[in-house]
């Protein structure tokens, strides 16, 4: 079975089950145990962070049930809590690994100029001091397969450190700032550093020089802390011959 999630995350400690608290997966598992009456484990295309959101996570699990897919969907929201929605269910090939088959992951990052009561766990307030053309020209260096060890947390990966990045893109709309990127995939807080060291870099005068020595470097200390984790967003996941995944999903900030 495959399944699109999307979720609020300011109230979990996570996507990864976890013994004594609160997670994404462990919310959907037990909704699972409640509806089919068997334990069943599910497996994300992404392991996000305490904090982080999702438009369009995609999960996989292998279970025995009577119900079709949209009436599976339908009892899974039904038994879950109002922070996360079951937004596509489908069959699957028996190969199908929601994490292991990915192609490519998409996520967003939003950044608002002043506080905001509306979007106060879902976006790093913060006043931006450039144009988007230099974060845009700060963002370049990135792009391509390169090894993003700075970029990394200590101790989350530490064997196999590159990632193929296909797309970088800011946006501006009115107080929001919103930052786009797609890869093959992503370290642990790899995209919170990635923007916060670009800010650095794109407000303090280093621009692309700055980015490429981080690069280079191989020291995570060459990079900025992470950004809060409240302003990230799983977008969406692309898997060969299936596109990318939900079909539908929220545009997360427009």
């Amino acid at each position: 079975m495959r399944l699109g999630i999307e979720f609020d995350g300011s109230d979990f400690h996570g996507w990864q089950v976890q013994l004594r608290d609160r997670t994404v997966q462990g919310e959907i598992e037990r909704a699972m145990r409640e509806v089919t009456g068997t334990n069943v484990r599910i497996a994300g295309a992404g392991r996000t962070d305490a904090g982080c959101h999702a438009s369009g996570q995609v999960a996989s699990a292998t279970l025995e049930t009577r119900l079709t897919p949209e009436r599976l969907r339908m009892a899974l929201n039904a038994h879950l809590p109002r922070d996360i929605r079951i937004v596509e269910a489908a069959e699957a090939s028996p190969d199908f690994h929601a994490r292991f088959r990915a192609m490519r992951r998409a996520y967003r990052y939003l950044i608002v100029s002043r506080p905001t009561a509306l979007l106060l766990q879902h976006a790093w307030a913060r006043p931006i001091r450039v144009d988007l053309e230099a974060l845009r020209g700060a963002s370049r260096p990135l792009q391509g397969s390169h090894d993003f060890l700075s970029f990394s947390k200590q101790g989350g990966d530490d064997e196999d450190t590159r990632c193929d990045v296909t797309e970088l893109r800011w946006s501006r709309r009115g107080i929001v700032t919103r930052f786009d990127i797609v890869a093959d995939r992503f370290l642990y807080t790899m995209v919170r550093r990635i923007v916060s060291t670009l800010l650095r870099a794109a407000e303090e005068g280093g621009g692309a020089k700055a980015i490429r020595a981080a690069l280079q470097a191989r020291d995570r200390r060459s990079a900025a802390p992470p950004a809060p984790a409240h302003g990230l967003y799983l977008m969406r996941v692309r898997y060969p011959r299936l596109g990318w995944l939900p079909k539908e999903t929220l545009d997360v900030a427009g």
